[in-house]
């Protein structure tokens, strides 16, 4: 069977697609990146935003008109949340919430082992690449959320949070990197929230420290954590000093949403203006050279031009490098789609279009840092070619996007980069021929 798959959304639904081509080529199905190929195509949906909902209505009638003949399985978050409206789009022949997503390989193959995705034999990392295009290895940590963001419709769609045992994640982790993987990235719904209800606190630094400690793979980066899942005082030390093992990237999305402590409140995110700047100053202080993005959200309930002024300029006084914007939309369940004051959509487009441009002088400034500067950078894939050679895509270990000539034998190697032209998306870059000659190559 030839198999397309794709996701919509955060790292976990990469992870979990992936999980799923682990399973269905080891099991013997050819997985592919063109869907008018595919018998099957398989979509992991997102819900948080009203456009990401959109997206994926507009992804499925896009399979449906490319391959009549494929049966489309729906998976996700929306299709957890709205499953008849999306049973009905054309060529939709299943549609399973996320309390039935691990068992669609079984469905569509009832022949394969029901064994966990480690220990599967791996993918070759030409097959991974070529199939779903990556480098990097997402591995799910965790599931669910058990926060109440007022805005937030995943804890209706995922559940309660749930984490995987440390030693199954140590060894599908080991998996990648015998695989030939470079980098890894913890991936979760609520990732800071890893091992408390298996009675572990502080579970996601002790899983951090067993994966340094019992796996050899290069890189590990974290997704998302919420501010007060880090700590304060000696926890977020002894949480900071993990970096000191330079196989733990410099590079932190810690979501703030809002830079307005009444909009905090509103939102019912568990931190202040104050307390986030203070773990920004010792995340900084700690981790050399550190990363630090977030999410915010404009037009949230109530929002008033007094409140988005407050965001703008503590957005500007934190300096994030990245910045992921969203302007509001309401979920259906939530409170906040329930609040009054709700904010008109050209005012919240027009906060989001300012947003948007801080976010890219922000992301200057912050490359403007390295220009000259030469960092470790992991090659993910060649956009293109150019006469003295192909024109590759990776990012450095803080997670800065970089664009360089080299040969044509990058593809999952790292070396060292000597960075310039700083702009909001990334840097260009020049490969050390040197460096790149006594990398110790892709082959893992």
């Amino acid at each position: 069977m030839k198999i397309h798959l794709h996701a919509i959304g955060c790292r976990l639904n990469q992870a979990e697609i992936e999980t799923m081509a682990r399973q269905l080529a080891a099991g013997g199905h050819t997985l592919t990146t063109d869907p008018a190929e595919a018998d099957t195509v398989i979509l992991n949906t997102c819900a948080v935003t009203a456009e990401a909902a959109r997206d994926a209505r507009n992804l499925t009638r896009r399979f449906a008109r490319a391959n009549e003949s494929a049966e489309i399985v729906l998976t996700g978050c929306y299709a957890t949340l709205a499953p008849a409206e999306l049973a009905a789009l054309p060529g939709v022949g299943r549609v399973v919430g996320n309390a039935g997503k691990a068992a669609i390989p079984l469905l569509l193959d009832p022949t394969l082992p029901d064994l966990p995705a480690f220990d599967r034999e791996p993918l070759a990392r030409e097959t991974a690449a070529g199939s779903i295009g990556r480098t990097r290895g997402f591995i799910k940590v965790q599931d669910g959320c058990d926060n109440r963001c007022t805005f937030c419709v995943t804890t209706i769609a995922r559940g309660e949070g749930r984490s995987r045992p440390p030693a199954e994640v140590v060894a599908e982790v080991q998996a990648f990197a015998n695989a030939g993987y470079r980098e890894v990235v913890l991936s979760g719904v609520h990732l800071g929230s890893y091992g408390r209800d298996l009675g572990r606190p502080a579970g996601l630094r002790e899983l951090i420290a067993a994966l340094l400690a019992d796996t050899d793979v290069e890189r590990i980066r974290l997704s998302s954590l919420e501010p007060w899942d880090v700590g304060v005082g000696d926890d977020a030390r002894a949480f900071f000093e993990l970096w000191q093992n330079p196989r733990l990237l410099p590079h932190l999305h810690l979501p703030l949403q809002s830079g307005s402590d009444r909009v905090l409140r509103r939102m019912a995110r568990r931190t202040t203006r104050a307390a986030f700047r203070a773990l920004a100053g010792e995340a900084r202080a700690a981790i050399p050279d550190l990363n630090l993005s977030t999410d915010l959200i404009v037009g949230f309930p109530g929002e008033t031009d007094e409140e988005f002024a407050e965001t703008l300029e503590y957005t500007e006084l934190l300096a994030f490098g990245r910045l992921h914007v969203f302007s509001y939309s309401p979920r259906p369940g939530t409170a906040a789609a329930r609040m009054p004051d709700q904010v008109p959509g050209p005012v919240k487009k027009a906060r989001a279009t300012e947003m948007i441009a801080l976010g890219e002088r922000l992301g200057v400034a912050f490359h403007a840092r390295y220009d000259g500067a030469t960092r470790p950078a992991l090659w993910e894939m060649a956009a293109g070619a150019e006469a003295d050679g192909l024109r590759w895509v990776g990012y450095t270990d803080n997670y800065i996007r970089v664009t360089a000539i080299g040969p044509a034998d990058l593809m999952n190697r790292v070396t060292p980069v000597r960075l310039s032209e700083p702009r909001a998306d990334g840097m260009a870059g020049e490969i050390d021929p040197a460096g790149a000659s006594n990398s110790d190559g892709g082959e893992g």
